[in-house]
């Protein structure tokens, strides 16, 4: 067991003891995960719609929604880009452990202000979560990585876990916090018991803590209490000028590329001082990876947003609209264990895809999950202006598909590729391009349903048509570069 103040490039196992052929941290560390996506998930559900019938009212119908999409693009960008500044704060000053309940208090008391039908107070609200999102998120999938051994052949399927916790949580939250709670007794009130999700999540956290061992601790000489009140004083500064941002959406999307240039010069400037050819290789694949992962989010993440409106006015569905922000996570459960199965078996055979080939093919996925929308718009449309919901389902279920050729590789990857010195800083700025993937979906959504009554089908149509031919464009030129960025990554795979 490594002592408080560790340093955080050194290996220091759990404590013995395996359940399921993983460490039993693993499995705290899932649970918790599992209720902070709950929270996360169950918002998201009601997130967009909720604005624009509330806040938006007045506008006309296809103005409103174009609103909301912005800002739900502007929120969802923000929650992710924060997780750079959390994962710096972790790594080199109060360790992942504070951080993370920190951050977990901090998005309790954002999604119990969203009860309150006052925009200042839900853009404020808003601004708790953003900030204590960038404090939790990073570094709990930090310290799934700190399980393990650089070496060890588990941590690729420890990651898995970890990934079907969190869409385990993502699946139910809209059946609680939309259709049991939000459709029957307001909106406001499914974010409140998304808030109680969160708080559940964190004493899951420490209810064991002791499985841990001294993984997550602070770093040497940051054991002190003072600096849980110094990043707890930040974080409520923090609070106002995230919300000044939500306020001011354009500028946020400035301050992502602002912010993806200047990781883009540390990681560059990181490997050449290194004096390590194979490390500065790396982090040039890494940097051309998240490339593919803002591309392909930004075309991937209009479930909460334009996919929301277009399920609640153009589909034909038996249920409550919000429970298609199950079906995401519902797929990923049910198919992350048949590629969880498929990879190895391509590999015995030498037909497994490399990582970046992988990402390539998530891309091309997405382009052919609105392909088939845009082909049920213009064949299978009724008098009412309807799609069957079978359609968009099976749009969700190949666009998972894409999503789990990338995300649960990608996790693990951040965490090979990067020096064990910047793990927490590479793990947020891989939710960097989560958050400029989320802007630019936004803006996208904004376009997507923007249309009126009589031309919102049209206005679909015409924008999931380019989402598909820039996937396709773009998805084969990953698999064509696929061979070089793997040679740069140097065997890691």
């Amino acid at each position: 067991m490594a002592a408080p103040g560790a340093p955080t490039d050194r290996f220091d196992p759990p404590p013995p003891g395996d359940r399921f052929g993983h460490p039993q941290a693993l499995w705290q560390l899932v649970h918790s995960e599992f209720w902070e996506r709950f929270a996360y998930y169950g918002m998201r559900a009601l997130l967009a719609v909720y604005v624009a019938d509330t806040f938006f009212a007045l506008l006309p119908e296809g103005e409103a929604k174009a609103q909301a999409a912005l800002t739900y693009g502007a929120y969802t960008a923000l929650i992710y880009a924060t997780g750079i500044f959390g994962g710096t704060i972790a790594d080199r000053y109060i360790g992942y452990r504070r951080a993370i309940v920190i951050g977990g208090l901090l998005m309790a008391a954002g999604l119990f202000l969203l009860l309150f039908k006052n925009l200042q107070l839900f853009l404020l609200g808003l601004s708790f979560i953003v900030v204590g999102n960038g404090l939790f998120k990073p570094n709990i999938s930090t310290m799934v990585g700190r399980l393990y051994a650089p070496s060890d052949v588990r941590r690729d399927s420890g990651f898995t876990w970890f990934y079907m916790g969190i869409n385990a949580g993502g699946a139910l939250a809209p059946v609680v916090c939309g259709w049991l709670i939000g459709a029957r007794f307001g909106y406001e009130w499914g974010f409140f018991t998304a808030g109680l999700g969160m708080l559940v999540g964190l004493a899951v956290f420490q209810w064991r803590i002791a499985r841990l061992g001294g993984i997550g601790q602070a770093p040497i000489g940051g054991d002190g209490f003072g600096r849980v009140v110094v990043v707890v004083l930040g974080a409520l500064v923090a609070v106002p000028l995230v919300y000044l941002l939500l306020n001011q959406k354009t500028l946020v999307g400035w301050l992502l590329m602002g912010l993806f240039l200047a990781l883009t010069v540390f990681f560059v400037v990181s490997g050449i001082r290194s004096k390590d050819r194979v490390q500065l290789h790396r982090y040039i694949a890494m940097l051309l990876l998240f490339l593919a992962k803002i591309l392909f989010w930004g075309m991937f993440e209009q479930a909460g947003s334009s996919l929301n409106f277009f399920a609640k006015d153009h589909v034909d569905t038996p249920f409550d609209f919000t429970l298609f922000q199950s079906a995401n996570p519902v797929f990923i459960i049910l198919l992350a264990p048949v590629f969880a199965w498929l990879w190895p078996r391509l590999e015995e055979r030498g037909i497994n895809p490399s990582i970046p080939a992988k990402f390539g093919i998530a891309v091309l996925f997405v382009a052919v999950g609105f392909s088939l929308l845009v082909w049920a718009i213009g064949a299978l449309a009724g008098s009412n202006g309807r799609i069957p919901w079978e359609i968009l389902a099976a749009a969700y279920m190949i666009n998972t598909m894409g999503e789990l050729c990338l995300s649960p590789i990608g996790l693990s990857m951040v965490s090979k590729l990067a020096s064990p010195k910047d793990t927490g800083l590479a793990m947020g700025a891989w939710f960097l391009c989560t958050a400029i993937g989320n802007y630019v979906a936004g803006a996208v959504a904004a376009v997507a349903s923007s249309g009126s009554a009589a031309t919102g089908m049209t206005q679909y149509a015409a924008t999931y048509t380019q989402i598909a031919i820039v996937g396709f464009v773009f998805g084969l030129v990953f698999l064509l570069a696929a061979p070089f960025i793997n040679k740069l990554m140097h065997g890691v795979k």
